[in-house]
């Protein structure tokens, strides 16, 4: 499998949107790593994101929603957040 930036774009977007938690989504980052080739020219991008998002599970690191806007923008996204009504 070719992980692309928008995979790891909309497993961040699941994330923020409450679809997955956080466990599941390092688990996700650690199996991606190990097992997955990256989208051209992308490489260090995503692994940086993917290590960064597999240590979130250690008190001192955490994923913070500034972390998420950060990687969003880094891989190519502007995060625009909308608030509907329930």
């Amino acid at each position: 499998m070719v992980l692309t930036k928008k995979t790891v774009a909309n497993m961040l977007i699941k994330y923020i949107n409450r679809e997955i938690d956080l466990t599941s989504l390092i688990k996700w980052a650690e199996d991606m790593i190990r097992e997955s080739d990256f989208e051209s020219g992308s490489f260090e991008l995503i692994k940086e994101i993917l290590a960064r998002i597999g240590l979130a599970d250690v008190r001192e690191f955490g994923l913070t929603w500034d972390d998420c806007y950060d990687y969003l923008h880094k891989l190519g996204y502007n995060v625009k957040v909308e608030l509907l009504e329930v």
